[in-house]
């Protein structure tokens, strides 16, 4: 089950996995990993991302805020 989550989690210092931007999205794995993704990344993998997830921090709000 995946618990979605509305902390902020993530600092300007958090990158992502896949290419190095800034992360906004937190993904917590069963294992006790995490992965960290942008915005694109997230969002390009987030439906299995979200089966496989037990915590879903989603920050990418903050993209729109300026």
């Amino acid at each position: 089950m995946t618990t979605l989550t509305q902390s902020t989690a993530l600092s300007a210092s958090d990158r992502c996995d896949r290419c190095g931007a800034q992360g906004y999205v937190k993904v917590t794995l069963p294992s006790g990993g995490t992965l960290i993704f942008c915005g694109h990344h997230a969002r390009k993998h987030e439906e299995k991302l979200r089966m496989i997830a037990t915590e879903y921090v989603d920050e990418t709000e903050k993209l729109s805020q300026n």
